[in-house]
């Protein structure tokens, strides 16, 4: 079982940038895919960006292609959502989540455990 704690949100002006950050426990945090999904008020729960458990391999949806970069580092247990040029759209509660399939999962239910959020507001 891997229990998964975001930190980094906060409150930034729309052209800034952000990371957030993802802490797994549990001594196999290399063999899962690490995933990150935002929801905003009102709205479903969405695929951000995923990674490998190497890291060798990520995914974005692709309003954030070229703006936000997924990362991990495993000897830390900790994966990564850089996020720059923000735009107000970005607003939402962004959410860690591992999976143990083989693949890099972009749906909400091919993942196995899910951290309890950070909430990240950009400013117009």
């Amino acid at each position: 079982q891997v229990q998964l704690v975001e930190s980094g949100g906060g409150l930034v002006q729309a052209g800034g940038s952000l990371r957030v950050s993802c802490a797994a426990s549990g001594r196999t945090f290399s063999s899962y895919r690490m995933g990150w999904f935002r929801q905003a008020p009102g709205k479903e729960r969405e695929f951000v960006a995923a990674i490998s458990g190497s890291g060798g391999t990520t995914s974005y949806v692709d309003s954030v292609k070229g703006r936000f970069i997924i990362s991990r580092d495993n000897a830390k247990n900790t994966v990564y959502l850089q996020m720059n040029t923000l735009k107000p759209e970005d607003t939402a509660v962004y959410y860690c989540a591992a999976r143990q399939g083989l693949r890099l999962g972009r749906r909400v239910e091919e993942y196995d455990y899910w951290g309890q959020g950070t909430q990240v507001t950009v400013s117009s």
